[in-house]
């Protein structure tokens, strides 16, 4: 599944990047919980949240597969 969810970023990025921001995948763990880095623009964003939860994990639950359970900001 992490194949896929690494493809489905790939799917997003040209819409962030349109935007002056960018994301990666960071990692993937046993309970579905996946973790990006938003960067560029979309790093100080207030908005950056709902593109997590409203764009990014919804797209994610719906091309991919239902199980993820969260999608977080990685900012280590």
């Amino acid at each position: 599944m992490e194949d896929k969810v690494k493809q489905a970023i790939e799917n997003i990025r040209p819409a962030l990047q349109n935007d002056g921001g960018d994301i990666e995948f960071v990692s993937m763990d046993a309970n579905n919980n996946v973790n990006v880095k938003l960067v560029g623009a979309c790093a100080g964003c207030p908005m950056s949240q709902m593109t997590l939860k409203q764009g990014v994990e919804r797209y994610l639950r719906k091309v991919v597969d239902p199980s993820i359970t969260v999608v977080n900001n990685f900012e280590g």
